[in-house]
């Protein structure tokens, strides 16, 4: 048979996933360890993932994770920093830190050949760092001139904001940093949270294509962590009681926008059609926004909306730098195109874009072994398991117009969204 390449092929929705489940296994302290193995690659990842514990520090101490996590690779006890670093080098092998609202870690990417080498001390991070004064002094240098140049930047200073507003300047996740907090660290504060405070329920995320006596090798090394069950609970959010919160700056060129509101969780039964309300209003390069602010008005070069993950509540998120002088009316759009979705049912034609799209986005969610293990964690982390996914799939497959209306009628209102501006109105 010969194949016509003039033509392109049959785009076909699956029925149904088939996805991996991870060997599962729990080490002798209680640490579950996952693994998806992966045939025929010789890149190995491993991820040791702990809950951020954020919650139990003073407010003049709330930099201690941060530092704390970055000081890892700055040396242990048997080796200095630039011991370790060529060590990694040399077994092309990388470090990386993890870092969100919930959750925090290392990861270390290396190869089948060189994982027996490598593997022992990357264990070794997370006993014996030693936190050098040296290195201390130097990161707190450059933490102090991140925030100093991170408060004239347009887009970084909104991105704090919103955070302050949507969560409370109280929270964890709206903590705003200052140049004072820095000062207040010192190396004792990093040696008590890496004791007692830091290894808070850890699991392990494996994938490779390793043997037995590797995955015997990880559980060796790992047996004798002291896991903390420290408890974890965070205030609650406190939103700002003003809808818009702006910040004046006349040089600037641009202004930032940012807007938004919480959300239902994952485990919600309308989470998956909020998703697709989303897209369709600005996640992806073809949304309302993008069509409306960019392509016919060209008040912005991107304009784009986006749901965060948090464990009880999710949120939402519209952002964009725009023209100075037209922030306001790039909001007054924004709402336009929201109450247009609302109370007029999509195309047809949108409706099959949007649904292309979304299935061809979810399906290379899934093309390579990396992305298994982080579509796993997107759950697994959340409390879900792989449900979440086929019913994600089989809404993307037959959700309409109704859907769409329904949704941004129960939970997009004007009242409820935070609007930030850093620039001009």
């Amino acid at each position: 048979m010969i194949i016509d390449r003039s033509k392109a092929p049959e785009f076909k929705i699956p029925d149904r996933i088939n996805f991996t489940q991870p060997i599962k296994r729990i080490l002798p302290n209680g640490i579950p360890l996952f693994y998806i193995k992966t045939p025929h690659i010789d890149a190995v990842k491993v991820e040791v993932i702990t809950e951020a514990n954020k919650g139990l520090l003073p407010k003049g101490k709330r930099l201690v994770p941060f530092f704390t996590l970055h000081m890892l690779l700055e040396g242990t006890h048997s080796y200095k920093s630039e011991e370790m670093d060529n060590f990694f080098d040399h077994y092309a092998s990388e470090v990386d830190v993890i870092s969100n609202f919930e959750q925090s870690g290392l990861s270390l990417l290396t190869t089948k050949k060189h994982f027996s080498n490598v593997v022992a001390r990357f264990r070794s991070l997370f006993t014996e760092a030693v936190f050098p004064e040296k290195e201390l002094l130097k990161r707190k240098s450059q933490k102090e001139l991140s925030i100093s140049l991170q408060r004239e930047q347009n887009a970084a200073r909104a991105n704090q904001l919103y955070r302050n507003g949507l969560f409370g300047k109280d929270h964890p996740y709206g903590f705003i940093a200052e140049e004072s907090d820095v000062r207040q660290i010192n190396q004792e504060d990093l040696r008590e949270f890496y004791k007692h405070a830091f290894l808070v329920r850890p699991e392990i995320f494996l994938t490779g294509n390793l043997e037995e006596k590797d995955l015997e090798e990880i559980v060796v090394l790992f047996q004798d962590l002291q896991v903390l069950q420290t408890e974890t609970s965070l205030p609650v959010f406190e939103k700002s009681p003003e809808r818009r919160i702006v910040e004046l700056n006349e040089k600037a060129v641009q202004s930032s926008i940012r807007m938004g509101q919480h959300l239902i969780s994952k485990s919600h039964p309308d989470y998956h059609a909020l998703t697709v309300f989303n897209t369709i209003l600005g996640g992806y390069f073809g949304s309302r926004l993008i069509k409306n602010i960019r392509e016919e008005k060209g008040h912005t070069y991107g304009i784009y909306s986006s749901i965060g993950s948090l464990k009880h509540s999710d949120y939402w998120m519209v952002m964009a730098d725009v023209q100075q002088g037209f922030a306001e009316e790039v909001i007054s759009e924004v709402y336009k195109e929201i109450e247009l979705l609302k109370n007029i049912p999509i195309d047809q034609v949108e409706l099959e874009v949007v649904r292309n799209f979304l299935i061809g986005h979810f399906l290379s969610n899934f093309s390579s072994p990396f992305d298994l293990i982080s579509r796993f964690k997107s759950i697994h982390l959340y409390g879900l398991n792989y449900d979440f996914y086929e019913d994600q799939l089989t809404f993307i497959k037959n959700f309409g117009p109704e859907d769409i209306m329904r949704i941004g009628k129960k939970y997009f209102k004007r009242e409820n969204i935070l609007e930030v501006i850093v620039g001009s109105v």
